[in-house]
């Protein structure tokens, strides 16, 4: 599946931070499309760590990993308008999720702000990986049987892509 679709962005964000922009024309309604970005029940099911907390601006939030993959830690919703935009503070960095209903579906753009321009490959992978997943979701389909295989496929395509100054940050623990 990653073969087939396009390859995240890494853009400098213009305050000193990097930006990495993905960008998924989805074939649902922006209402089902904007369930499974919102909902913590659907987010399960492709986003890489649970959501907790309100869903409203200035809400405070927890992230936790799947099986204690790795330490849970706080964040704050930064912006929560329904159907279209959800932003929010993930640790130190901050995740934005726009909507747009297109013809024949739903124009998804995730932008992930970081500090260290170090982990853009290694994050860009984990991206596309998770927004594979989330077509899957959409469609019906089951998740990935093995998300990190489908990240090691992935991850030498970003750091050519973006060069070795984005992959010097190395991958998660395990792989």
């Amino acid at each position: 599946m990653t073969d087939s679709v396009e390859l995240g962005r890494l853009e400098e964000n213009g305050d000193g931070r990097w930006r990495l922009r993905f960008t998924r024309l989805l074939a649902h309604p922006l209402d089902v499309v904007w369930r499974a970005v919102s909902a913590p029940e659907q987010l399960a099911a492709w986003f890489p760590t649970t959501v907790e907390g309100e869903r409203a601006a200035g809400a405070k939030l927890r992230f936790s990993f799947p099986q204690g993959q790795a330490e849970a830690f706080d964040g704050e919703m930064l912006a929560f308008e329904p159907p279209s935009l959800i932003e929010f503070g993930w640790g130190p960095d901050v995740i934005r999720i726009e909507l747009h209903p297109v013809p024949g579906g739903t124009e998804l753009t995730l932008i992930h702000i970081f500090a260290e321009r170090g982990k853009g490959a290694r994050d860009a992978a984990g991206w596309h990986v998770c927004l594979s997943g989330l077509a899957a979701y959409l469609a019906g389909d089951p998740a990935p049987e093995d998300a990190m295989a489908e990240w090691k496929a992935i991850h030498p395509r970003y750091v050519a892509h973006f060069g070795p100054e984005a992959a010097v940050i190395g991958p998660p623990e395990g792989v």
